[in-house]
């Protein structure tokens, strides 16, 4: 497709000739150039944007550049690529990037490129690069056109229909995300993780009633109504605070909520990505209607007195003032979770207006850990004596307890060559593995409570547990 052409001596390079001869009989002065920098995760819907305008425009030639002194620190200009320099740009192949849009296959994107095209008679130069800009980088785009009225009118609505093109924010909408630096072991970059995960339906969601009835007034209802709230000059944000002992289903339930509202994109926000939070506001108000999650906000929202240092109130004072700059028309919601909802700031937490509702994820009770075996042990054969057997034995354990309870119980089953049939045997096997051979520490780091732990050692010591495989 391209001519090769040696650089003189004198520094000119092929794509200043293919300028000058594309500007014909404008010189380098008379133009005016005209440059935006969006961020780099809207890279994807900056190349889609730009695609779509050179498809109406049959007569655009685009061009790959080369330039093995440029630091790629700072994006290229077009006013250096009309420059005679000791280290000219010169043509060479397209490079690409693979971006992870959460499709089977990436999406490719032009690292760096030159289009030169005409409408009316009016030349103009368009060029895409990556430079300094929000995140670290940013993706820059440039158009030259001659000084003039007819230039300007065409550059304004060059940006314009680009911009609104942009807007539409097609590539990570109704996804979930989180926002990410450098290139994954796939070799892929973008900036923005995509998390695939696995589809959660209603009846997987084990809570008290209570829980799924204030979850379904605060999420669902509210949403369905939150346009009509809206119109009426109040607020369409919505901020919920999640609490309760670690693995009772907080992390589920923001699965379900993916699921359930594919409409949403959800931003996943955890405690070292903090300092990114002026980012995910930003994306969030471009991608609405979103959804913001800070995982553990009480490792950044601590009570004051508890902080280690001014870095860590800066942090405080990041989350706290992004929250209140959050327009009231935004269709945003913003959930905070955190296992341990004492340890919180009081400007967070027990301010009004910061925090619209505070909803407690308890440990499971009997029904709630019966219903769990049922989900968990959707691969075995249970029989309703053992439901209400595990249910029993594990009163005070969390939602987590029981899924990795029924795991190792499936374990036992096999390594004693039974079939899927669960037996109280192989539940009182994982049990004994589970609390006393790992100890008060294991049983934490599953989810159970210090009244739990004493139990278990109650019934121990009464020889109530059974550990025979039959």
């Amino acid at each position: 497709m391209f001519q090769i052409i040696r650089t003189t001596p004198a520094g000119q390079s092929t794509v200043l000739k293919l300028l000058r001869k594309h500007f014909d009989g404008y010189l380098p002065h008379t133009l005016v150039t005209t440059g935006r920098t969006f961020p780099v995760t809207s890279q994807v819907d900056v190349q889609v944007a730009l695609d779509e305008f050179f498809v109406r425009n049959s007569s655009a030639q685009r061009f790959g550049l080369h330039s093995p002194h440029h630091g790629g620190m700072q994006a290229l200009g077009i006013a250096q690529l009309l420059q005679h320099t000791p280290f000219p740009v010169d043509l060479g192949p397209l490079q690409y990037d693979e971006i992870d849009v959460g499709e089977v296959l990436p999406t490719r994107c032009v690292r760096q490129a030159l289009w030169l095209s005409n409408v009316d008679r009016l030349p103009f130069a368009v060029l895409i690069g990556r430079g300094l800009g929000g995140m670290g980088f940013g993706i820059q785009v440039e158009i030259a056109t001659p000084a003039g009225d007819a230039g300007l009118r065409f550059s304004e609505r060059f940006f314009d229909n680009l911009e609104k093109d942009i807007s539409k924010g097609r590539t990570y909408r109704g996804k979930v995300i989180s926002l990410e630096g450098g290139v994954d072991y796939t070799g892929r970059t973008g900036g923005v993780k995509v998390h695939r995960l696995h589809r959660v339906r209603r009846e997987d969601v084990i809570l008290p009633e209570k829980t799924l009835a204030l979850l379904d007034s605060n999420l669902a209802d509210f949403i369905g109504v939150r346009r009509g709230i809206r119109d009426m000059g109040l607020s369409a944000k919505k901020e919920l605070l999640f609490y309760g002992p670690p693995g009772t289903g907080k992390t589920h339930m923001l699965h379900y909520l993916a699921s359930e509202l594919p409409d949403h994109t959800t931003l996943l926000v955890t405690a070292e990505q903090v300092f990114l939070l002026e980012h995910y506001f930003k994306l969030a108000r471009f991608l609405q209607p979103a959804i913001i999650v800070v995982e553990d906000v009480d490792l950044i929202a601590r009570e004051r007195t508890h902080l280690r240092g001014p870095g860590e109130e800066m942090l405080l004072n990041k989350l706290l003032n992004e929250m209140d700059g959050l327009r009231e028309d935004a269709e945003v919601i913003f959930i905070l979770t955190t296992n341990r909802p004492d340890q919180l700031e009081p400007a967070l937490a027990s301010r009004p207006g910061r925090i619209d509702q505070a909803i407690e994820f308890p440990l499971p009770d009997d029904r709630g850990r019966a219903k769990l075996a049922r989900l968990y042990g959707r691969g075995l054969q249970l029989n309703d004596g053992v439901v209400e057997a595990i249910a029993v034995k594990t009163k005070g354990v969390s939602a987590a307890f029981i899924k990795e309870l029924m795991r190792r119980s499936a374990q036992f089953l096999l390594q004693a060559g039974k079939d899927t049939v669960l037996t109280l045997g192989a539940v009182d096997a994982a049990l004994e593995e589970m609390v006393f051979l790992g100890g008060s520490l294991n049983l934490k780091l599953l989810g159970s409570s210090e009244a739990t732990i004493g139990e278990y050692h109650r019934r121990a010591i009464g020889g109530n547990v059974n550990v025979a495989l039959s």
